[in-house]
């Protein structure tokens, strides 16, 4: 089974990462289907299109759009799949919704995506915990690289580009190359934001 311009995939898990498990508890942190952010975004590759070199194999795990597993009430209320829907828990992906796959236990970035970690504001007359338009590269790609811009390096980054995602029980901002302005070469004291509940299962 094969699709000619698109990825087959199918969630792993549920759709929805409603609970998080903290000790030998289960806590409910979601009832709704409309928020996206409790979306799961982790699908294994059942296919590969057929129209695309790529470097993704069928098996491996992708990280994926918050809208490819989500639901939504259509105008009679009802509650449907997304349009990506295609049957037995498969889904279709585009080219452009595949960010990153995983293959031996190894994060690989898809095209110009690449992944950035926020850092904390330690400025104590500040009341924003996180640093606005700053992180450190956890997951780089070709074009960056080309640019000297390294795993480890602290960037700043286009307003706005904060699409989330937790990888590796790691909160981590999705984002293109073209989204990254600055290179700091003078690192300073950057600590890492990578809150309690992240880690959680």
């Amino acid at each position: 089974m094969n699709s000619v311009h698109q990825f087959i995939i199918k969630p792993i898990g549920q759709r929805y990462n409603n609970e998080l498990t903290i000790g030998d508890k289960k806590l409910i942190v979601n009832s709704s289907i409309s928020s996206h952010k409790f979306v799961n975004r982790e699908a294994e590759v059942i296919a590969v299109p057929l129209a695309f070199k790529t470097s993704v194999k069928k098996g491996d795990t992708v990280l994926v759009h918050h809208n490819l597993f989500r639901r939504y009430y259509n105008l009679k209320g009802k509650s449907v799949n997304s349009s990506k829907f295609f049957k037995d828990d498969m889904y279709f992906a585009s080219l452009d919704q595949v960010y990153m796959f995983k293959r031996n236990g190894k994060w690989n970035t898809i095209g110009d995506y690449c992944f950035i970690k926020p850092v904390i504001n330690t400025d104590q007359s500040n009341l924003v915990k996180l640093k606005k338009n700053i992180g450190i590269v956890k997951y780089t790609n070709s074009s960056l690289e080309a640019l000297k811009i390294s795993e480890g390096d602290t960037v700043a980054f286009k307003s706005n580009r904060e699409f989330e995602f937790i990888v590796d029980n790691e909160v981590l901002y999705c984002m293109k190359s073209n989204d990254i302005l600055i290179k700091y070469e003078n690192k300073g004291n950057e600590t890492e934001y990578n809150p309690s509940w992240a880690k959680s299962s």
